[in-house]
């Protein structure tokens, strides 16, 4: 067994693979030469200097899974079961591609002093001082990432102006009308948050819009979405999607023999919402991994193949609410809202013939606990009793 990519993924599925009784060789390559870590604290506690690391807690030793860190996988031959990597050829006799995501870079930047990225430890470790001398700081990017970041530089107490060129924050992320209420916390927690604003360059010291305006930098941090890291498949024969994902069946098998695939470099087709789904969340990469050890370890056994069809979940943490998402809203026929979106707690319930497909909940811990479970059951819902937010969702289903 050889595993490429030492994220959330690849170490979930080593791990898994023993965990279900594969007691054959099991190598985990990584690209970094770090420990394997969890990508979450890096906008949090790692970047705040409240904790050197993030290293997993995994004896690989103890489980005999061999760690080769720091070295490039640059291609696969599948009809020579080989990788092909910077130290020489790597045989396999199944392979799991689990290389992740990788930042898309903000044209025109690369090269210019001040310019960074989140998304290894690196970066995070580059960042750090930055924000320790409470630098001006500009954030491109409104999204999940762009937030987070923005959130832990004004703790540090940076002076944050975010840039989106959307017309919101979130906008590839959630409808217009759930968004709105989100623009607020930024001006609640002393961010200049700047919409309809387009980069028209990067000078040292400063971002330039396409207006005209020019905004003092210390530091500009980029967080304007990732891809599939994919680049390295070129000419392997594994087919890849609309947006260079591995695309995997229901089981994350490639459409190459003996190789499966899991985590953000992956699309599934999902039974539950009737289209593929790209996931790139930390949840994902948790589940994935024990279908495809259970997928592997059952090959060699007979055993029917387990369906990776999970309801999607994700958590952000920005300006001192917790955001938590579950499901799947893009064909939803009816939204409904469960308190106040000026307050500190409530939530967003997408419903599609009266059940529940999706729920945002911030601050309310509960609904979502609850709403996942509906959404994976199916249940019917009272949408007259769902908008209640002091009745559980639980007791707002067509049978109360």
């Amino acid at each position: 067994m050889v595993v490429v990519g030492a994220g959330m993924a690849g170490v979930q599925t080593a791990v898994a693979l023993r965990e279900q009784g594969f007691d054959g060789t099991v190598t985990l390559i990584g690209a970094e030469p770090h420990q394997p870590y969890d990508r979450p604290p890096l906008s949090k506690a790692v970047l705040l200097g409240n904790a050197e690391g993030s290293a997993f807690d995994v004896d690989f030793e103890g489980l005999g899974i061999e760690l080769v860190l720091g070295r490039e996988v640059s291609g696969l031959r599948p009809a020579d079961h080989e990788l092909d990597t910077e130290a020489g050829p790597v045989a396999y006799d199944v392979l799991v591609l689990a290389t992740g995501a990788e930042p898309i870079r903000l044209p025109g930047a690369e090269g210019v002093p001040g310019v960074h990225l989140l998304r290894t430890l690196d970066d995070a470790e580059r960042l750090r001082p930055v924000l320790a001398r409470q630098h001006d700081v500009v954030v491109v990017g409104a999204g999940w990432i762009g937030a987070e970041f923005a959130t832990a530089a004004r703790e540090a107490g940076c002076a944050v102006t975010v840039v989106e060129a959307a017309d919101r924050p979130l906008a590839g992320a959630l409808p217009a009308e759930v968004a709105a209420p989100m623009t607020a916390w930024y001006a609640d927690s002393g961010i200049d948050l700047r919409t309809h604003a387009r980069v028209e360059r990067v000078e040292p010291g400063a971002v330039v819009l396409d207006d005209g305006s020019r905004l003092p930098a210390g530091a500009v941090v980029v967080g304007i979405g990732a891809r599939p890291a994919t680049a390295w498949l070129a000419g392997s024969g594994v087919a890849l999607g609309a947006h260079r994902e591995v695309v995997a069946d229901a089981h994350l098998r490639t459409s190459v023999p003996d190789v499966y695939a899991v985590g953000d470099c992956a699309s599934f087709p999902s039974g539950r919402y009737g289209e593929r789904l790209l996931v790139h969340h930390w949840d994902n990469a948790l589940q994935g991994p024990r279908t495809v050890a259970a997928n592997i370890v059952g090959a060699a056994t007979d055993e029917p193949l387990a369906v990776y069809d999970p309801v999607p979940y994700f958590w952000s943490e920005q300006f001192g609410r917790f955001v938590q998402y579950a499901g799947h809203h893009a064909d939803a026929d009816r939204v409904l809202w469960r308190g106040d979106p000026s307050g500190p707690a409530w939530s967003v319930c997408w419903l599609r013939a009266d059940r529940l497909v999706a729920l945002l909940a911030v601050g309310r811990a509960r609904d979502l606990a609850q709403g996942k479970r509906l959404i994976q059951a199916g249940t019917p819902m009272n949408p007259r009793l769902l908008a209640d937010p002091a009745r559980p969702l639980k007791a707002a289903t067509a049978a109360a």
